[in-house]
């Protein structure tokens, strides 16, 4: 597992040098150069254009974390952002050099860049004393080295201290400057004259030290020497250079070493006392055992060496000077630093795995175990840790987010060093999950039932329709509407509405359960996203009857004008079934139950009729005395609130023998044509009454006028008898033959024919017979008879009914 750990991290790492520039971008800058200057085309040497800085979000990283430079996106030049001081920086390192990394997005990419920042000649050397007194035995000897303390200088190569020199020039002293080892300069005074006491006892200059800078800069301290008398033995010190190593955790007041220097003269020029060249606030020397002790607490982050020169003095004035190293051993006391270069939050629901979500970079001050971190990520269902470059880590998506499941994620990145015990650090990411519309709502019944009674009011709610959406917003919000039909299907009812707010459905229109008994309609529930998704559900709407329709009574039949009749022997027994009564409701449920009823009946207990089955028997035998005709009332009743009713009529014939089965179906037209007849005969009798009176009142008036104008004529005595007068008997006003008949006209017969007999008499002359006189049977005149029955068309002396019609009768 070991083994393909380190693959796995190897290979990682590979992937991710991928990201990075093999060959750092190189720049040197001046120290002290002002804000705003320009370094380097930063994007020009990258290969990339000003305009994709932006796009692909551009920006620079530091390892100790300050902007010391900042990138101008708008041109891709590296600018200073602040002072730069190489000292501050630095120190006296021979190089200083500024790591910085340019970091790009989209895809994710490192431009390594180092910036050397160059030493300018901006600090004069300066001596850690104004004045410094040097006790010299007259008896010392030309030649003679007397140690001093240097200068300091904190520029480097040409612009550090390169000579020193004495002013005013003195005869018997010069200045020698040199380096035994590397780091390792001193300066010396050279007694070039000897001294000598009664002549001089004391001998004053001034030490210059200058530095190679242009122009050159210098530092000046007053040399006061001070002639002794003889002692010959200056201090020694056991060793030229100490060094030691101490905790930088050590307590103040802790011994670090002891320095020792003895001295061959004795009393108080072989006394020696110990002190620091130049003061260091960290550490503290004993003048009389040489220990030198910590002052303050130690820090190996801000120095981790530091350089004392001790001078061991005796009482004559002589002093000799050791170094003493002090390295600063590291504990871990610094907890690892996470610093974040980029974080984006809130994340889209939809975002691919592999989002690099936060960017930032882990250091530890610590060195060596101390300054080893690792990283580890509580919640890893989600998101990882990848390696990006060096000390540059990246927060990823692992899977896909869902809102609706976890609407925030609180990481916890901890970073730990491998000190014992070890110093972790924890950073936060607070990351939301920003919603995007990928949830259809949902409604809260796979299908409704809704109900509305028929005959309702118009816009009637008759119920509501409800749809949740777990997205949030406008991608929450839910409105309804009926969805259209498909081109294969019918459309959806108009008389259906939802509202869009709320789902409350309403009937618009007055509905009729025997026409529309349900309606199916399909409402759909949209969201307001974009593209907005929408859901179906099926709502059914049943129409409840309402009892609004009068029974229809299919038998007997009510719409001639004639009743229905049925036929019951004489012969027949209590519960003999008559015939049924068949009804329909067209109603539904409770309000179609019909029930029967005998309302009227010719003989009451005669009948009884089914409640429930309509079925008509008889209740007790059929007697003698039983009226033939039976007239029977049903009421039929259904079972609604208010109930509804309708009525039907039948006749009943009560018949000892059915052998004339024509009387079963002729017998009510017998009766109807009875009635009908008798109707017809009444109004018939009444206009032949009419009739006769208007014909007799018009014949009578025509007979008064015919009279009253008639001069001659012929003359009808009595029913029967006619008298001819000849044509031209009737001009002249005189009869000559007289015609005697007898006319028996006999119901029915076939022809309306006469006789004609010959006169007996023979022809008289014309005689005038006044208007308005008979034929008298004593005027001679003999009579004949015609009967019709006699009477034929083949006889002689016959007269058809046209030829009597011709006659011309007045």
């Amino acid at each position: 597992m070991a083994i393909l750990a380190r693959q796995v991290l190897c290979l990682s790492a590979f992937l991710c040098l991928a990201y990075a520039r093999s060959e750092p971008l190189r720049y040197s800058v001046a120290e002290e150069g002002e804000r705003g200057s320009a370094v380097a085309n930063v994007a020009a040497d990258a290969g990339l254009a000003p305009a994709q800085l932006s796009a692909r979000r551009a920006r620079l990283a530091a390892e100790d974390g300050r902007q010391h430079f900042r990138l101008d996106l708008g041109s891709g030049r590296l600018v200073v952002a602040e002072r730069l001081d190489r000292e501050e920086l630095c120190g006296q390192a021979a190089s200083c050099t500024l790591p910085l990394e340019l970091l790009l997005a989209n895809p994710f990419q490192i431009f390594r860049v180092e910036v050397a920042v160059e030493d300018i000649n901006d600090h004069s050397p300066v001596f850690p004393e104004e004045q410094v007194t040097i006790k010299i035995p007259e008896t010392s000897n030309p030649g003679s080295h007397f140690p001093l303390v240097g200068a300091q200088d904190l520029d480097i190569g040409s612009n550090s201290i390169q000579t020193y020199s004495i002013a005013p020039e003195n005869e018997h002293f010069s200045v020698s400057f040199g380096s035994q080892r590397e780091h390792d300069r001193y300066v010396e005074l050279v007694l070039e004259k000897p001294l000598d006491r009664e002549e001089e006892a004391e001998v004053s200059f001034n030490l210059i030290a200058v530095d190679g800078g242009f122009p050159p800069r210098s530092g000046t301290t007053q040399i006061h020497i001070v002639v002794l008398d003889v002692n010959d033995n200056a201090p020694v010190f056991k060793q030229k250079l100490y060094a030691e190593q101490v905790l930088e955790n050590a307590p103040v007041g802790s011994v670090i070493l002891s320095v020792v220097a003895t001295d061959g003269d004795a009393g108080a020029n072989g006394a020696i006392s110990y002190q620091f060249s130049q003061s260091h606030s960290a550490f503290a020397i004993d003048p009389i055992s040489g220990e030198i002790k910590l002052a303050k607490p130690l820090d190996f982050e801000v120095a981790q060496k530091h350089e004392l020169n001790v001078q061991a003095t005796d009482g004559g004035g002589l002093s000799a000077i050791c170094k003493v190293l002090v390295d600063v051993v590291d504990v871990n006391d610094n907890a690892p630093e996470l610093v974040v270069n980029s974080f984006s939050s809130p994340l889209p629901e939809n975002t691919l795995p592999g989002t690099v979500v936060a960017l930032f970079t882990v250091r530890d001050r610590d060195a060596g175990a101390n300054g080893k971190v690792s990283l580890a990520l509580e919640d890893q269902l989600s998101f990882s840790l990848r390696l990006a470059y060096k000390n540059y880590y990246e927060l990823v998506t692992v899977s896909s987010l869902d809102r609706e499941e976890t609407a925030r994620y609180i990481l916890s990145v901890t970073a730990a060093d491998a000190g014992s015990p070890p110093l972790t650090t924890t950073q936060t990411f607070t990351v939301d999950i920003s919603d995007v519309n990928d949830n259809a709502p949902v409604f809260n019944q796979t299908s409704y039932t809704m109900y509305v009674r028929e005959n309702n009011v118009p816009t009637v709610l008759v119920g509501a329709v409800s749809a949740f959406d777990a997205d949030v917003g406008p991608n929450a919000k839910v409105s309804y509407f009926l969805a259209p039909a498909q081109p294969t299907e019918q459309p959806p009812c108009s008389c259906i509405s939802v509202n869009s707010e709320n789902g409350h459905v309403f009937v618009l229109r007055p509905l009729d359960y025997e026409q529309v008994k349900q309606i199916e309609v399909v409402v759909s529930a949209s969201d307001a996203g974009s593209p907005p998704l929408s859901t179906n559900v099926t709502v059914h709407v049943y129409v409840v009857d309402e009892n609004d329709n009068v029974p229809v009574v299919l038998f007997p039949s009510q719409d001639s004008s004639s009743l229905s009749s049925e036929l019951v022997p004489m012969s027949a027994e209590a519960g003999y079934l008559v015939t049924k009564v068949v009804a329909v409701d067209a109603d539904s449920g409770q309000n179609s139950w019909l029930s029967y009823h005998l309302l009227r009946a010719t003989d009451p207990g005669l009948f009884v009729v089914g409640a429930q089955s309509g079925e008509v028997r008889l209740k007790r035998p059929v007697a003698e005395r039983d009226t033939t005709k039976q007239k029977l009332v049903f009421l039929v009743r259904d079972n609604g609130r208010p109930p509804q009713s309708a009525t039907a009529a039948l006749n009943m014939l009560l018949l000892s023998d059915f052998s004339d089965v024509r009387l079963r179906h002729s017998s009510p037209a017998m009766e109807d044509e009875g009635s009908s007849l008798t109707t017809y005969l009444i109004i018939s009798l009444v206009c032949v009454s009419l009739l006769f009176l208007v014909s007799v009142a018009a014949f009578v008036v025509c007979k008064v006028y015919q009279r009253r104008d008639q001069k001659a004529g012929h003359v009808l005595y009595g029913a029967g008898t006619l008298q001819r007068v000849p044509g031209d008997a009737a001009a002249a006003g005189t009869l000559p033959h007289a015609y005697c008949y007898e006319i028996n006209l006999t119901t029915g017969s076939g022809n309306s024919e006469f006789k004609f007999l010959k006169p007996i008499l023979p022809t008289l002359p014309p005689q005038h017979y006044p208007m308005g006189g008979g034929i008298d049977d004593d005027k001679g005149f003999p009579c004949g008879s015609i009967t019709a029955e006699d009477s034929a068309p083949d006889k002689p002396g016959s007269l058809s009914a046209e030829q009597f019609n011709s006659l011309p009768f007045n």
